[in-house]
Formats: structure tokens, sequence, C-alpha cells
């Protein structure tokens, strides 16, 4: 009896008009569009990953810096100091302090090397040199100790060891989310360097390197000795206000004397002149110029300091713009949709330069429906791209009843335009066509009895 009274109770609403109609996806053709569905597996994620996809990106405002310190041009220097050479009577040996140990540290002027990891095919992923070789760039330490590294922004190494740099570009990597996969070396040595001049062959400097720079080897940066009486030249060493002298012979005797460690900022002179007028005036032409180049290079900070003060101001104009227009709805976004027994229906806007997944999209958005949706039955339907097929639609099926198979959420990428479908619970179905049948069952007594 009770089975009848259900079937008559559905054929009266069905007469009425009361009819529900349950949203689904099914196979086949649908409206002149041809749907196919397919379960998603480990094997046929990889096909739905597969269609090309190059997420928007940003304007390049949001990426550009201000602009970057220069090393204030170069200085033409004058000659070096020239005098008679004469013999000198005997000097006594006063060599420098031996300087503390320790690491090199970056300096301005420096370039440094950032090999990176080389995005390619599997092939070339296979040779570490090659791939390497790919993304080399060098970078010069500014006068503020930073370098600036697309993507990633000015990034402070100066007066760090290679260890230290390495630990600070590492982090800055991993906050921008980018692979931080990469080398660091020291690739030009400009910062640190020490002054050779007097009777040599090639005066000149000596870089410091990450290899204790010795007087012997400042000498052969030089091309050595050039007095032609080496038994009357001095090797004077000036450093910190103090002068410290050499006999040469006794520094080609002695491996102790050829080892003598050099730091920045010394001045190394050979001299053949008895009253030190020569090296004298060498080293006084070595502090003019010193003092030359930090005034160039100051009027030069002052002026790029405010070039890149009017810049900045630019860029933050440009960035506030954006940002307005964002917020209006101006700038072009792409989006998916969702709909069916979620949460919040309607459509999330996918993230610019960077691939999103199923789970980022349905769980911004609340999630499944906890009452009514089906975590059997989830879709993502997507439009063929080929122009041929264009009432073609894949619809990626997602059994997430099982939470393991959630994972899967997790990793399928999402496209602009794809729509995200929970279809409802059975229970939900029967629920839904009770209350809709409801004011039928009681409109058609009503009906009746007004009819007689």
């Amino acid at each position: 009896m009770k089975h009848i009274l259900i079937a008559f109770t559905l054929l009266a609403a069905s007469g009425c008009g009361a009819v529900y109609h349950s949203a689904g996806v099914r196979e086949g053709v649908v409206d002149g569009a041809k749907v196919r569905v397919i379960g998603l597996t480990p094997e046929t994620l990889l096909a739905a990953n597969a269609s090309p996809y190059n997420p928007q990106g940003l304007p390049a405002a949001l990426h550009a810096s201000a602009g970057t310190y220069g090393s204030g041009g170069g200085l033409n220097l004058p000659a070096p100091a020239n005098a008679p050479v004469t013999r000198p009577a005997a000097t006594q040996t006063r060599i420098p302090p031996a300087p503390p140990a320790g690491p090199y540290r970056i300096g301005v002027g420096d370039v440094v090397l950032l090999a990176t990891k080389s995005p390619g095919n599997t092939v070339a992923e296979l040779s570490g040199l090659l791939a390497a070789e790919n993304r080399r760039q060098g970078y010069t330490v500014q006068d503020d100790g930073s370098i600036a590294i697309p993507d990633v922004g000015r990034v402070r190494i100066g007066e760090l060891t290679l260890e230290e740099a390495e630990a600070v570009i590492f982090q800055r990597l991993l906050e921008r989310q980018i692979d931080p996969a990469f080398s660091l070396e020291v690739a030009e040595f400009n910062a640190r360097k020490v002054s050779v001049g007097g009777a040599v062959v090639r005066p000149g400097v000596a870089p410091i390197t990450l290899t204790p720079l010795t007087l012997d080897m400042a000498m052969a940066a030089v091309g050595g000795v050039a007095a032609t009486d080496r038994a009357s030249a001095v090797i004077r060493i000036y450093r910190d206000g103090t002068l410290y002298e050499l006999p040469v012979e006794a520094f080609l005797r002695s491996a102790q004397h050829q080892k003598i460690r050099l730091i920045d900022g010394d001045s190394v002179f050979v001299d053949t002149d008895y009253d030190l007028t020569r090296a004298e005036a060498w080293f006084s032409e070595q502090i003019a110029l010193a003092g030359l180049r930090s005034n160039a290079r100051m009027q030069a900070m002052t002026a790029l300091s405010q070039e890149v003060g009017v810049r900045r101001g630019e860029l933050q104009e440009q960035r506030e713009t954006f940002a307005t227009r964002l917020e209006l709805g101006a700038e072009k976004r792409e989006h998916v949709y969702l709909s069916g027994e979620v949460a919040r229906p309607g459509r999330w806007a996918l993230p610019y330069e960077q691939k999103a997944h199923l789970a980022e999209a349905l769980y911004s958005n609340g999630g499944i429906a906890p009452r009514t949706g089906n975590p059997k039955q989830i879709y993502v339907l997507r439009g063929s791209p080929d122009p041929r097929e264009f009432g073609g639609i894949t619809a990626w099926h997602l059994d997430g009843s099982n939470a393991a198979g959630m994972v899967m959420a997790t990793r399928l990428e999402l496209r602009p335009d794809d729509v995200i479908f929970i279809a409802e619970q059975p229970v939900t179905r029967w629920n839904r066509v009770i209350d809709q049948i409801s004011p039928s069952l009681i409109a058609v007594p009503l009906d009746n009895a007004t009819a007689q």
C-alpha cells in the first residue's frame, strides 16, 4: 500500500508539472556537445596536466627595481713618480706584523657568478655541466654591498664570506618560492687589492682573492723586480700609516720573507733611492688618488640616489594604479568556475605567474558542501582548445570518497575557464523531490474539492 501511495504521489506530481531535474555529468552527446568522462588515475593525471598553459604574468612595474648603483666611473691616474737610481746605505729589515687569518669577504666591485638550474628537457637535465652553463649570470657588488637578482630583488652580500652569502641568497629564493638550487662563486676580485710600484717590470695592482696574497705573489703579478742592482734595492710596504722595509736580497733568500701576507690597502714600492724621496712621492700619490676616488664615488652616489628616488616614485605610482584597477575589475584575469554542491558557488581567480590546482580552488571556497555534496562525484569540465572540436568537453572525474584519492586534487592543474562541478548525494536528490512535490500534494486535493 505504501509503495502504491508513493507511486501515485509521483504520478500526481508529474501531472502537475512538479518534476525535479538533478544536475549531473553524463557521457555522450548532450545538447550538441560531445562529453567524454575520464576517471582520474596517476596515468590520466599526466594527460590532464599535459595541455600547454602559461600563467598570466604580473606587470613589469611589479618586477622592476628602482635602480642600481654604479662604480662611479673610472679616473685617469697620473704617472708614478720617478727619481734617479742611487746606491742606498744598508737598510734594516722591518717587516709588518702578520694580519689575523680569516676567509675572504665579498666587497664592492667584486663580480659574483650565480649559476642556477636550467629548466629544460630530460636530455638537457642529464648533463649538470650543460644545464649550469645555460644559466650562469654575473652580478657586480654595488656601492651599498648589494646585487640585484631578477625576480628576487636586491640582496646585500657585501662583507660576507661566500658561505654566508650563499645562506642569504638561499633564504631569499625560498621566500620568493624559487628553486634554491644554485652555486655561487667570485668571478672577478675587484674589491680588495694591493698597489705595487717602483722598480718593477709592470707597476700595477695585485688583487686579493680567496687565496691569501703574499709578497712573492704580488711581486710575480707585476713581473718581478726590475732593478739592475738588486743589492741596493729595497722593498717598502706602507700599511696604516707605518712604513716597513725589506732589502730585495733578503726577500730573495728567505722563504719566510717571501710569504709575508699582504692585506687590502697595502702599498708595495721597490725603491733604489737612498733618501726615500721617490718612495715618499709614490706613497703620496696613492693616498691622493684614494681621496679622489672616494670623492668621485660620493658625488656619483648622491646623483644616483636622487635618480633612484624619482624612479622609485614612478614605480610606486604604477603599482598603486595596478592595485586599483585590479580591485575595480579593470585588469583582465583568468578564472575557473565552481558549481553544484560546493560551499560557495562562483568564480575563482587563477593566481599570477604560477599554476593552481583543484584543491586550491575547491578549498579556497569552502570545499564540498558537507550535507549535500557527493565526494564520489567531483568533476573538472574542460573544453577542447582545438577549434575543430569546439563542442568537445572532457570531464575529469575524481572519486574523493577515499581520502587518499584527494591527493590527486592537489596535483590536478587547472586551466582558464575550467568548471569544477560537485554532484549531489542520492538522498539529497530524493529530499529535494519531496520538497518540490509536497506543495503539489496539498494543491491537488484543494483543486478537486473546489471543482466539486
